[in-house]
């Protein structure tokens, strides 16, 4: 390999890894696995996760639960929508992982985000709300602090 062909390769991979993201911000809600997204764009499922981890910050699996629990906090703000029906519109087969994921990256339960958030939302564009409450990735949510008062 000339040393001109590794940055051309490079270029081509992440062109291919920027497909695989714009398709799951695309199809958040339709069933995705890293075998199917891996096979469109001519690799292996293992290299796929690996490269879009070095690319992006998270595997696949990771990003498409993140879009799908962005896409959650804003059909739970709109308050018309149970936590159930919310699940299974955003691409989710399973509440259980649904809900576990949802605390885990916004910090509560998706129950008492949809109590919770239509108040602190109100009277916000949708634009700022969705800035305002965005998911934090990777368990960062921040630890509750005990009231000692």
């Amino acid at each position: 390999m000339s040393d001109q062909s590794a940055p051309s390769t490079h270029l081509r991979d992440l062109a291919r890894l920027r497909r695989v993201r714009d398709r799951i911000d695309r199809e958040y809600a339709q069933p995705l696995n890293v075998d199917d997204l891996a096979h469109t764009i001519g690799m292996s499922a293992g290299h796929l996760s690996r490269q879009f981890k070095l690319a992006f910050g998270e595997s696949p699996y990771s990003y498409l639960m993140t879009r799908r629990i962005e896409r959650a906090m804003a059909l739970l703000r709109r308050g018309d929508l149970g936590v159930t029906e919310v699940c299974y519109t955003v691409g989710c087969a399973s509440l259980g992982t649904f809900s576990t994921r949802f605390s885990e990256l916004v910090g509560m339960s998706p129950g008492a985000y949809r109590r919770e958030a239509a108040q602190a939302t109100a009277g916000l564009p949708s634009c700022v709300a969705r800035q305002v409450t965005r998911p934090i990735r990777n368990r960062e949510a921040p630890a509750t602090e005990p009231d000692l008062a």
